[in-house]
């Protein structure tokens, strides 16, 4: 098995938000929801994390149940998930957060050997003619590489 295998990104974030700080922490889940989370049958595009009693909570994140399990021992989908951080890391991200137009977006879900990691970034939300200059410096870019490549092969 690889090392850091993703598996799930949301795209969304990074389009939609200045990513300042990223972060990883580790998430208490059930056996059932490891086992989805294996099969891939995760959508993390809406999470978002949350600080509350001075502990840190994953919201939105969509894990599907699993299949073959019994009723007693399926989890909820949508169920806030408490993320291991230590304390000076959320006393840092309620600061973060407590700070007009920040939040703290989900970028990524993934496994680290055996466990399963997120990483989430401290992001001050776009503005739509901050989105439309990112997309324009893409399309930019792809163009004077796409050139480069052309004046390469002569």
């Amino acid at each position: 098995m690889p090392r850091n295998r993703d598996v799930a990104t949301n795209k969304k974030a990074r389009r939609d938000y200045h990513i300042s700080e990223s972060y990883e922490a580790g998430i208490q889940l059930r056996g059932t929801e490891v086992k989805s989370i294996r099969e891939g049958k995760v959508n993390i595009s809406d999470a978002f994390v949350r600080i509350e009693r001075q502990e840190a909570f994953l919201y939105g994140c969509d894990i599907q149940p699993w299949q073959t399990a019994g009723e007693y021992f399926q989890h909820a989908p949508k169920r806030p998930r408490k993320l291991l951080l230590h304390k000076n890391e959320i006393l840092k991200l309620a600061q973060a957060a407590d700070e007009k137009g920040y939040t703290l977006p989900c970028l990524r879900l993934y496994f680290k050997g055996r466990r399963v990691k997120v990483e989430f970034g401290v992001g001050k939300g776009k503005s739509y003619s901050d989105q439309r200059q990112d997309l324009k410096k893409r399309v930019e870019m792809r163009e004077a590489e796409r050139e480069m490549a052309r004046f390469n092969r002569r």
